[in-house]
């Protein structure tokens, strides 16, 4: 019997504190030096020689320690969501649940009709590669005025005006409870496959342990490799 499909982008976890205004979460591009050099741009203006000198305005917030608990599903890992159209297609009419800060359902720049990061999803419910979809964005968007996940009634009304009803009907925005994956754990039990998803543009080197930690956990096939930022220098 099908299972529900989990993707999990990093950066529902490595995320940012309110008001911290060079953060990615605020727009940002994903070329090579949003990957890794604006990064070092923000540890430099911020006196580090250390990516440790990021924690305090980019945590790395909890629950992404449960994902643990899927060694043994079969797991894909990806450096970015564009990868995720290949893994659809291995799993095509499956529900999807992703646990992410973007609803990927829509990309604003570039051609709309191309496999992107930001819209993987819309276009996979458009193509008949996903059942039903279900942004479930991180409990910290609750204090992040900014982000997407903070007011999901305003966020369903702009996807109002970019998704046909037929697709939109298909859609679910949540948001998880504080302190937990609001209800997440409980059906673990039910995902055929998962991918995690580094983002890197997205997601601070300083986290990067952790996330290696979650794909080894996992084991799985790597869909393209992931950036080992972490021994990267800062000041060089």
């Amino acid at each position: 019997m099908a299972g529900t499909l989990l993707s999990v982008d990093w950066d529902a976890f490595s995320g940012t504190r309110e008001l911290v205004f060079d953060a990615p979460i605020w727009g940002t591009r994903d070329r090579e030096y949003d990957r890794l050099d604006a990064w070092r741009d923000r540890a430099v203006k911020r006196g580090g020689r250390d990516w440790s000198v990021l924690g305090l305005d980019f945590p790395l917030y909890p629950g992404w320690e449960a994902l643990r608990g899927l060694a043994g599903v079969p797991a894909f890992v990806a450096l970015s969501h564009a990868e995720a159209w290949a893994w659809l297609q291995r799993f095509p009419g499956r529900d999807v649940l992703n646990v992410d800060s973007h609803h990927d359902l829509v990309s604003f720049s570039g051609d709309g009709t191309r496999v992107r990061p930001g819209n993987w999803a819309g276009l996979g419910l458009r193509g008949g590669l996903i059942g039903r979809y279900t942004c479930l964005y991180p409990a910290w968007h609750a204090g992040l005025p900014v982000a997407e996940g903070f007011d999901l009634d305003r966020t369903r009304a702009e996807l109002a005006e970019l998704l046909p009803g037929d697709v939109l009907a298909r859609v679910t925005l949540a948001r998880s409870g504080a302190g937990s994956w609001g209800g997440l754990e409980a059906i673990l039990g039910g995902v055929e496959a998962v991918l995690l998803v580094q983002s890197p543009a997205w997601t601070s080197p300083a986290h990067d342990g952790a996330f290696f930690e979650v794909a080894g956990a996992l084991g799985g096939e790597t869909l393209s490799s992931p950036l080992r930022r972490s021994s990267a220098t800062v000041v060089w």
